[in-house]
Formats: structure tokens, C-alpha cells, sequence
């Protein structure tokens, strides 16, 4: 991870690409303060932050940023290549870990599959998450507060030169104040499982998001929450499954990526080693089994 660090870090964009954003982030916050000023603003507001982030901060050009393409709010793009797509929502409608972020995220994942779009992203113009469809699951590539008051080098992988690499850096994910949400109403456009009655982003694999026969192995409840119930079942049936018959149609190339999701599930619940003291068999397994592919950063 250092090495991967230092390389990317050593890069002449990469330094150019801070600079850059080292001296135009008073100037962003100032703007988006303003932007901001009268409380309650439309969606529109939101997309104005982000162009001033894309192409004020970040260096993108105008030019690249495509409004409303194939329902997506933002598709960013360049010499024909589409890189990311940016589902927008109201100020301050967002908060990392939060159902709206994640039906958010459901949207934007949609629209990609239809375009053939490799990264996502949801942002309400303060929080700002990213993330790359690898074998059908998200690979977080980056969280930002953009009411920070110092700049994020993690906008570096947002940059011209940053979006199309692999991100090497870890993302930090804050607790959501507050109790959970009720959950909330599905509304009419939001595609469904047949047999579960669950939209995409509660399945560990989602083949194409606007296949639900391609969504497997359901593991949290329509509001988010982890579901106590169907994990350890989602665990097993890998764990009985791996390196042997296929868990439905997951390729064998997403299991990696299909168990951190998981285990990243057991962990906000507290029940992987060394969490919990006294572990179920089931998450002793999985922490094995992570540990003898090397996936144990989860």
C-alpha cells in the first residue's frame, strides 16, 4: 500500500493536481457558502457546487460535464470516454451510511450499467461519495466533506488524471448521527427483486442493476440495515460455495469483492473477530477465508 502510495504521489499531475486544489479551495467554500446563504435550495443548487468543484477546483473542463444523459444528473466524460456518474440530490439531503445516500447510489448505478459507466458517485453539494462497479459490487474510491476546511487530496481521484486509475487509499466512513431512519416509502420507478421485494442495494452481488435476476445473496432490509437473519445465510452459502460451484450466477472473479461486502456487514454489527469475544462459527470462517485469499481489508 505504501508503494502503491509513493508511485501514484510521485506523479507530476498528481502535484499539480493539489497545487491546483490547494489554491482554490477558500475560494470554493467561499462560493458554496453563498450558494448556500438562503437555506432550502433546490437540486440545482447542488449541481452548480459540483461544476465549480469539477472545474473550478478539479480540472475538468465545462465542456466535459453532460447534464441529464440517460436520466443520469452528471455524467463527466473525456474524448468520448465516460468516467463517472453523479447522482444529485437536494442540499443537505445526504449523510454517509444513511438510506438516502444509498438509494442514491441505486440510481446512479442504474444509469451506469446503462451506459457502460465504470464509477458512480452521489453528492447533495456537501458530502461526496464515489465508487468504482468492480464484479458487481462498489469499491469505495472516495468520501468528502465539502464543507471542510482544508482541501481533501482525496479529490485527486476525481481529477482528469486520477479517475481512470485504481485507488489505492482507504475510505474512512463517519458514524450517521442520530437513530436510524424509518423506512422509508419505495417509490413507484424503484426496480425490485421478484421473490425478496428488495431493491439492488440491499444484495451483496448485483450482476446489472437493472436485471434483478442478476441481484444476489440479499443481506440488509429495504431501510439499510443490516439483516441479522439473511448475512450469516449469505456467508455460508459462499463460504459452502467457494473455490467449488458457482453461488448462482457470481462470477468466481467477484467472490473476493462479494465477501469484504459482506464482512464489512458483520463488522458494523460487531460480530467479526476480534470484535465480538465469543464469534459464530460462521464469521471465524469468513475471517479465514479472507485471510488465504489476502482480502483481509475490508
Amino acid at each position: 500500500m505504501e508503494e502503491a502510495a509513493a508511485g501514484f504521489k510521485a506523479l507530476s499531475a498528481y502535484r499539480h493536481c493539489i497545487e491546483r486544489i490547494s489554491s482554490r479551495w477558500g475560494w470554493f467554500r467561499t462560493t458554496r457558502a453563498d450558494r448556500l446563504r438562503h437555506g432550502n435550495e433546490a437540486e440545482k443548487v447542488a449541481e452548480t457546487i459540483l461544476e465549480d468543484l469539477f472545474t473550478e477546483v478539479l480540472d475538468w473542463s465545462k465542456g466535459d460535464i453532460a447534464y441529464q444523459t440517460g436520466f443520469a444528473d452528471i455524467v463527466l466524460s473525456r474524448n468520448l470516454a465516460k468516467y463517472l456518474v453523479v447522482e444529485v440530490k437536494r442540499p443537505g439531503s445526504l449523510w454517509p451510511g444513511r438510506q438516502a445516500l444509498e438509494a442514491a447510489l441505486q440510481q446512479a448505478r442504474r444509469y451506469a450499467d446503462e451506459q457502460k459507466v465504470p464509477c458512480i458517485a452521489a453528492s447533495d453539494g456537501r458530502f461526496f461519495y464515489a465508487a468504482n462497479i468492480e464484479h458487481g459490487v462498489l469499491k469505495d474510491r472516495a468520501l468528502l466533506d465539502l464543507d471542510h476546511p482544508e482541501p481533501p487530496p482525496a479529490l485527486w481521484w476525481l481529477s482528469v488524471h486520477g479517475v481512470y486509475r485504481p485507488c489505492e487509499e482507504p475510505v474512512a466512513w463517519p458514524a450517521a448521527p442520530g437513530a436510524v431512519v424509518a423506512p422509508p416509502e419505495i417509490s413507484a420507478g424503484t426496480l425490485l427483486h421478484q421473490k425478496y421485494k428488495l431493491p439492488a442495494g440491499c444484495f451483496a452481488y448485483i450482476g446489472n442493476a437493472n436485471d434483478p435476476r442478476t441481484w444476489k445473496l440479499p443481506y440488509r432490509t429495504v431501510d439499510g440495515r443490516v439483516d441479522e437473519k439473511r448475512l450469516p445465510k449469505a456467508i455460508q452459502a459462499l463460504l459452502s460455495n467457494y473455490r467449488g460451484a458457482k453461488v448462482g450466477s457470481i462470477p468466481e472473479a467477484a467472490l473476493p469483492a462479494v465477501l469484504r461486502t459482506l464482512a464489512r456487514a458483520a463488522a458494523e454489527e460487531g460480530r467479526m473477530p476480534p470484535q465480538a469475544t465469543n464469534p459464530a462459527p460462521v464469521y471465524q470462517s469468513l475471517v479465514l477465508v479472507l485471510a488465504q485469499i489476502g482480502a483481509t481489508e475490508t
